[in-house]
């Protein structure tokens, strides 16, 4: 099976165009969507114009929307683990007494 080739992808994030490559072109062009989008919300909110604290705040906000995320996410694995776990014991114990009537 052959590998998509890296295909260059203009986009556009607070009014600076870069040239990026990827195998996905729409999913690259999502990802500079909502960062732009992070941007304007941060500039709207502070007074600095300096895109460059602009950009490392955006950044803040998005690592602390994955890491909001990623507790939840491993919060509810456990919880699935733990049901799963209690699953398979209750099967194996009605195998078991499948077993000793059978």
């Amino acid at each position: 099976m052959a590998t998509r080739a890296a295909e260059p992808v203009k986009v556009e994030i607070y009014d600076q165009v870069y040239n990026l490559r990827g195998t996905d072109a729409e999913y690259i062009s999502k990802l500079a969507e909502y960062v732009d989008t992070k941007m304007r919300t941060v500039a709207e909110q502070t007074a600095t114009i300096d895109s460059l604290r602009l950009a490392v705040l955006a950044a803040l906000n998005i690592a602390d929307e994955y890491h909001l995320l990623r507790k939840k996410y491993d919060l509810l694995a456990g919880e699935y683990r733990q049901r799963a776990g209690q699953l398979s014991g209750a099967l194996d114990e009605v195998l078991e007494e499948g077993r000793r009537i059978g």
